[in-house]
């Protein structure tokens, strides 16, 4: 049976947890404090299984966590068009391992290093590091998704590669503690969710393909 634990978190957690110990034997009472972040450090790297939506016209959410933006833009950087762009952010309460938002393979990898701004800033998504992978869906479009690190995350964590390819739902990445995921759709596609809404990585549906 798999382990609901993300492999990257395996380091940090077995540091945790011998500090954890350590703490212990010196006296009792650091325990109060390591033995905290011991648990938000297990809970942090959680990596439960969910259920992908059947319809294969759905772009489900790459990231747990509440949707800051959905808008219509003009795109000079990753796309170079006009998108349906929609941003998720991710507190440290989150789960933080990303997701694809649709089936199709990789045709790009955009990596920008930059500071750390808070994520949900809109000056997080120029300034702030990043990581970008573009795709060509299953049905022909070009899409995206953009890994943006934020004031705590300081390791963005990205598999994918040129040539692969990702199945809608696939894991992909994680962002260390604290982050956002920003989905770029073709003009036209329709989208599922409103600003405010809370979705999950792989089983909220973000939106719908411009069905032609």
């Amino acid at each position: 049976m798999r382990i609901p634990i993300a492999r990257e978190g395996y380091p940090f957690i077995l540091a945790a947890l011998v500090l954890a110990v350590i703490a212990w034997f010196i006296t009792p009472w650091l325990e109060i404090l390591f033995g905290p972040l011991a648990v938000f450090v297990i809970a942090f790297f959680r990596d439960p299984e969910r259920v992908i939506p059947a319809d294969e016209n759905s772009i489900v959410s790459p990231a747990d966590g509440r949707v800051i933006k959905v808008e219509t833009v003009a795109d000079g950087r990753i796309l170079k068009k006009e998108v349906l762009r929609i941003c998720v952010f991710m507190n440290v309460f989150n789960v933080h391992v990303n997701r694809a938002p649709a089936s199709g393979v990789v045709t790009d990898i955009l990596y920008n290093p930059g500071k750390f701004f808070n994520a949900s800033l809109d000056k997080a998504s120029l300034l702030n590091e990043q990581n970008a992978v573009v795709m060509k869906a299953e049905n022909g479009e070009t899409f995206a998704f953009n890994q943006i690190a934020g004031l705590i995350a300081r390791r963005i964590v990205c598999h994918a590669r040129p040539a692969m390819s990702l199945s809608r739902g696939e894991r992909f990445g994680l962002i260390r503690f604290g982050s956002r995921v920003d989905v770029y759709l073709p003009a036209g596609s329709k989208a599922a969710v409103r600003v405010g809404d809370k979705v999950r990585a792989g089983s909220s549906i973000l939106g719908y393909w411009n069905v032609r």
